[in-house]
């Protein structure tokens, strides 16, 4: 009996030790791609060993570097560091300014687009002296020679060489202590925290804009995950990971299922994207399973991800074990569906934000840099992960995610309870006192502030109000309505117009709708854009319908980060049209909240009759007019500069409870809302 007894215990024994074995082999098996690497300039001493006593015996002292941080050490032998190779005390006065080195040779297109894009980001400057970042665009594989050291080398510090194909020059010769930007480095040459990751960019690679991702579904087939395996001459194929088998290894016997061959252009469709790590051609394929919603497997791969310095590739790609095929495939399989419904929205993300266009690409590269510069007050991780992105939460306004308007909801937070209201006073410029009156009766409203944009003087008295009211004397500018100014001190912005007309219930009401909303704009008029088949562009009408796209900023709110991009994001001639076609300003703020936001604005109730007698135009008094002339050319020329169409149509808008119910007024919370 106690025999039986102690070989069941052993038995029992036997098999938790092949459990835990399974188990640990398992996570070794099929991991998610490697997160972010530390920041350059944080402190990676050795581990404090148990064992350190017995070490003594075996070296001298001193040997064995201490946790401590110590002091950079000059480079030598071709290696560099962030501290050592960079110097950060020329960027302390406009932070990162890019000067770029004229090309001494025909350029490639990709490489005008690359010029163009820095020259239109405010990262750009035509002065060297002034420069902390100096840019040379390698031509080593146009020209097939190396690329001229330029005179202000100066062993290539404070330089970055941005390739975007492997070069035949050697590096430790040409560089120095020069950063490089490159396509796809591979693993072992790549300085992590110096250098940075590029994707591979195809020559036909959109300068703005993009294509849009391409995942229309949860998968393929609803139940069946579908594989997309790259072939040798270009193109994809697909088989299903129900079938026992494993393609991309010649080893095998089994049946491989049902394939379906896909052209070299064509994206693929599928789940899982299976690319090897060896194929020189795999960067690529990276970037196209991106685009099309397909998580990344990375079989072992030999090169550094894109922008592995900031970017989490465990959230939206796998890295497996190419000598494991049959193992790798179960892992799919058994991959729960809410995990990989997050990790192909995370590629559609990733895509829209940093790689469907070369000027998103550069962008991104000097974020990143600009990042290494600010240290402690660079992006925090959730920012360059989560959406709208790094580019458009620029770390300029703030690193706290709960000052932008588009975490709240991740962090459990509220945007506080008070407003400002910003009155733009034009021509004629008469004092707005009425709706001064009206604003200030609202619970919610935290400030008054009047820019006062017009030739008149200012007046010598306005209205007692129970909160402050500040006067601004703006630049007879209509681009001054978006001007981040240092006095507003709420996140919510109620932006009108003086010749606006609106009661105190309709302003509490629409606060509280933007309270639920805070990244989008809630206005009172709205406007809709559409497509002229006939003139063969966008066309724009102010007509009252049920579909809108936009909203007039003449009575509307939103958050004020989004007169930080305003100002500091949008190209300069984009704001200059906003100036020379004041029609064109709604157009613009629209368009860019709908780019940063994918989402419509959002229409409240607005009196029938204020409307007809008081109209919000933004284009000069009297009565509301038609759509001007100037509008769809607007339309037009805003849409080429952004390289898309974001805006979005709605016909959703949000009404009181108990709105137009025939039910006792005493029962209903906005009852002036109602009244003619």
């Amino acid at each position: 009996m106690q025999s039986w007894r102690r070989r069941k215990s052993l038995w029992l024994a036997l098999s938790a030790s092949w459990l835990l074995l399974a188990l640990l082999g398992g996570f070794s098996l099929l991991r998610l791609a490697l997160p972010p690497r530390p920041r350059p300039g944080a402190s990676q001493g050795w581990p404090r060993w148990l064992d350190a006593e017995l070490l003594q015996s075996f070296s001298q002292a001193g040997e064995l570097p201490e946790d401590a941080a110590s002091p950079p050490q000059a480079p030598h032998g071709g290696s560099c560091n962030w501290g050592a190779c960079f110097d950060t005390s020329k960027c302390r006065g406009d932070g990162l300014k890019v000067f770029v080195y004229p090309a001494s040779g025909p350029i490639s297109e990709t490489h005008h687009r690359i010029l163009a894009s820095i020259e239109g980001s405010r990262f750009h400057t035509f002065s060297p002296a002034g420069a902390c970042l100096l840019l040379l665009l390698s031509l080593d594989a146009q020209t097939g020679e190396c690329s001229s050291m330029p005179l202000q080398w100066n062993r290539g510090r404070n330089h970055l060489v941005l390739r975007l194909h492997p070069a035949p020059c050697p590096k430790t010769f040409q560089l120095g202590q020069a950063m490089v930007a490159e396509a796809s480095p591979m693993v072992d040459s790549f300085r992590p925290g110096f250098d940075v990751a590029l994707p591979f960019l195809p020559e036909a690679h959109p300068l703005r804009g993009g294509a849009p991702g391409q995942l229309q579904q949860h998968s393929p087939q609803p139940g069946i995950a579908l594989l997309a395996l790259e072939e040798e001459r270009g193109g994809w194929r697909t088989a299903d990971t129900g079938s026992s088998a494993c393609p991309w290894d010649a080893r095998c016997e089994q049946d491989p299922g049902s394939k379906q061959t896909q052209g070299r252009e064509t994206l693929p469709n599928a789940t899982f994207c299976l690319i090897s790590g060896h194929r020189p051609e795999a960067a690529l394929r990276f970037l196209q399973a991106l685009q099309a919603g397909c998580i990344p497997v990375l079989l072992s791969p030999r090169w550094e991800l894109p922008f592995s310095e900031v970017i989490d590739w465990t959230k939206a790609a796998i890295v497996a074990d190419e000598r494991l095929p049959l193992q790798v495939l179960a892992a799919l399989q058994e991959m729960s569906p809410a995990r990989v419904l997050a990790l192909r929205q995370q590629t559609q993300f990733l895509w829209d934000a940093y790689f469907s266009s070369v000027e998103k690409v550069i962008h991104t590269t000097l974020e990143v840099i600009q990042d290494r510069i600010f240290g402690t007050s660079a992006h925090p991780s959730l920012l360059w992960n989560s959406p709208p992105g790094a580019l458009l939460a620029l770390s300029t306004f703030s690193t706290s995610p709960q000052d932008f308007p588009f975490y709240h909801l991740q962090q459990g937070s509220r945007p506080e309870g008070r407003f400002s209201a910003l009155i733009w006073v034009g021509p004629p410029g008469q004092p707005p006192l009425k709706l001064i009156q009206a604003v200030a009766g609202s619970q919610h409203c935290a400030q008054i502030l009047v820019l006062w944009s017009n030739e008149r003087p200012l007046p010598s008295s306005w209205p007692e109000t129970a909160m402050p009211l500040t006067v601004i004397d703006g630049h007879r500018k209509v681009s001054d309505r978006f001007f981040p100014y240092s006095t507003i001190r709420t996140d919510a912005i109620l932006s009108l117009d003086a010749r606006s007309s609106l009661s105190t219930s309709e302003v509490d009401f629409a606060f509280v709708v933007w309270q639920s909303f805070p990244e989008r704009m809630v206005g009172f008029l709205t406007s809709s854009h559409f497509w002229d088949e006939a003139h063969g562009g966008w066309g724009y009408t102010a007509e009252r319908t049920n579909e809108f796209s936009m909203v007039l900023t003449t009575a509307a709110f939103y958050h004020r980060y989004y007169h930080t991009l305003f100002t500091h994001s949008l190209p300069k001639v984009l704001r200059t049209l906003a100036d020379e076609a004041p029609t064109c300003v709604d157009v613009l703020m629209n368009f860019l909240v709908a780019a940063v936001t994918k989402l419509p604005p959002i229409k409240v109730p607005y009196s029938k009759q204020r409307q007809e007698a008081a109209p919000l135009a933004s284009g000069g008094p009297g009565p509301r007019p038609k759509p001007q002339a100037p509008a769809p050319d607007c339309v037009n020329q805003i849409a080429a500069a952004f390289g898309h169409m974001p805006l979005l149509s709605s016909r959703l808008r949000l009404d009181p409870v108990l709105f137009k119910d025939p039910v006792s007024v005493q029962r209903k919370k906005y009852r002036s809302l109602e009244k003619p």
